[in-house]
């Protein structure tokens, strides 16, 4: 069986922006003298068993808000974590908004927490120490009760962030998202999908994450299948964390491209900002826009499927396949434009195969398909090449 590989291009760094006080008509000296978006917080010690109750409760603490990144910690790190609490290493704080009377979220500190309640839970053995090497290959259950006892006793601060702001004009979660980036600069960077889906979090990046649970849109991309027990947010399937398209939400940000690329005047500047765009335009969309979206997202999907006999945006090298993120793209994108013709389309998928193959086979061709960058020319060329295959089909 070949080998596969991903080809996905431009996973970019993103720009800041105000999102907060961009557009207000008010002087800024006045908004800071009336105090707007001053942040107001308490602190709290927890041990860790007191933790690892709250994880659980999950009435009282979501540990995975939706515009939280997905969990990326490998074993060695997680255990680096429960060594550095076994030594009483300072460790940064919590920190969690309250979002009702006794309600609270998690803004920073998700993969702790899970490491914590992960380990309590005999989930994994300690890999990678550095001062207790002794404890490698343990987990919690398998620890001298000494140790159970420090661990017990060891604690962490948290911060929990209320929010005063005399504009009631303005959304809550815009002023939440945006503390939740400013917590998230100094450790592990979030990418620009992880950013995407905490700043535009709403209907349509729900649509997205839904989207991207579709089965044959994680067959196509080779991504672990979704079951019953992925409805639990707090469950993560193991396989999957592991996969790198999923873990970096950038399979998220393949079901963004369609939307974005599918409207032709969007197509301008950089892939970054064709996305943040797409983002912004679509934020309060309508149950029945919302609708309409994901029928034709599905429909495209399918019909890609059917035509490309179910292995679809995939180019070979030799022995080694590669599913294309701009191949993908450019047949997505094109295919929405024709699914009036889905039955002549089907029909005539031999000949498809054989144009695209033969695009392929052609240097100048590939080099439009897959070899170029995400400039909005070469994504124009890319649509143009595939429609043009779609085009003679039908004719």
């Amino acid at each position: 069986m070949a080998s596969r590989k991903y080809d996905i291009n431009e996973f970019e760094e993103e720009e800041g922006k105000d999102y907060l006080t961009k557009g207000s008509p008010e002087p800024i000296e006045e908004i800071y003298k009336k105090g707007k978006f001053r942040v107001v917080y308490q602190t709290n010690t927890f041990f860790l068993p007191q933790l690892r109750d709250l994880i659980r409760n999950k009435s009282i603490l979501n540990i995975r808000p939706e515009y939280q990144r997905r969990l990326r910690w490998d074993n060695k790190r997680k255990s680096l974590l429960i060594e550095s609490l076994l030594m009483n290493i300072p460790i940064p704080p919590l920190f969690f908004y309250e979002n009702k009377m006794a309600t609270y979220e998690v803004m920073d500190g998700q993969q702790r927490l899970n490491a914590i309640d992960e380990f309590f839970n005999n989930d994994f053995k300690l890999t990678g120490l550095e001062v207790f090497g002794q404890l490698k290959g343990k987990q919690y259950g398998e620890l001298h009760p000494v140790i159970k006892k420090g661990l017990d006793r060891a604690s962490l601060s948290s911060i929990i962030l209320l929010l005063e702001s005399d504009d009631t004009e303005r959304d809550p979660y815009l002023i939440r998202r945006y503390v939740f980036k400013r917590l998230n600069t100094g450790g592990q960077k979030l990418n620009d999908q992880e950013i995407r889906n905490c700043i535009y979090a709403g209907e349509f990046n729900n649509l997205i994450t839904s989207l991207s649970r579709n089965s044959l849109f994680t067959k196509a991309w080779d991504i672990p299948p979704f079951n019953e027990i992925d409805i639990d947010r707090s469950y993560e399937d193991p396989k999957r964390k592991n996969n790198t398209l999923y873990r970096n939400m950038h399979d998220c940000q393949l079901i963004l491209r369609f939307f974005a690329l599918k409207d032709e005047e969007n197509i301008k500047g950089s892939m970054k900002s064709m996305l943040d765009r797409c983002m912004q335009k679509n934020l309060n969309i309508t149950p029945e826009e919302k609708l309409n979206y994901e029928y034709i997202f599905l429909e495209c999907l399918e019909l890609a499927h059917l035509i490309f006999n179910r292995r679809p945006f995939k180019i070979k090298t030799g022995k080694v396949e590669k599913v294309s993120a701009p191949l993908y793209d450019a047949t997505m994108v094109s295919l929405s434009k024709f699914l009036k013709n889905k039955s002549t389309l089907i029909e005539k998928k031999a000949f498809i195969n054989e144009r695209l193959q033969k695009a392929l086979n052609n240097a100048n061709d590939y080099e439009i398909l897959v070899g170029r960058g995400n400039t909005a020319s070469a994504i124009k060329k890319r649509i143009e090449l595939l429609s043009g295959i779609f085009k003679l089909a039908i004719s």
